[in-house]
């Protein structure tokens, strides 16, 4: 007899990420912090899991992204940006910038699918 399966375990795909030891580290304190502060633990997954989501949250895409240092300064300035605009009070209603406002992008407009 089969079990009934879990959906959200059929749309899960394992993924291997090769990071170095300072990174490794970082991830582990996330979940001790919440584990000391919560008593929850958060494992890597859940953790690097919630940074795509909320990647996602900010819109970003590789349009135009050459390599892994000028994708992470695009997080840097989207976050900026959100924090920025939340402190102005405008919390969705602020229009999006296009990624060509992005300095050395020079590529397509950011936030479309």
């Amino acid at each position: 007899m089969d079990r009934p399966r879990n959906p959200a375990h059929s749309l899960a795909h394992r993924v291997i990420a090769s990071l170095n030891r300072e990174q490794v580290d970082y991830l582990d304190k996330i979940g001790k912090d919440a584990q000391f502060s919560s008593g929850s633990k958060l494992s890597r997954n859940q953790i690097l899991s919630a940074m795509v989501n909320a990647l996602k949250r900010l819109n970003l895409t590789g349009v135009g992204v050459t390599n892994a240092r000028e994708f992470e300064q695009r997080i840097v300035n989207a976050m900026q940006r959100a924090r920025s605009s939340r402190r102005n009070g405008a919390d969705t209603e602020a229009p999006r910038r296009s990624a060509s406002a992005e300095p050395g992008s020079g590529h397509g407009k950011e936030g479309t699918t």
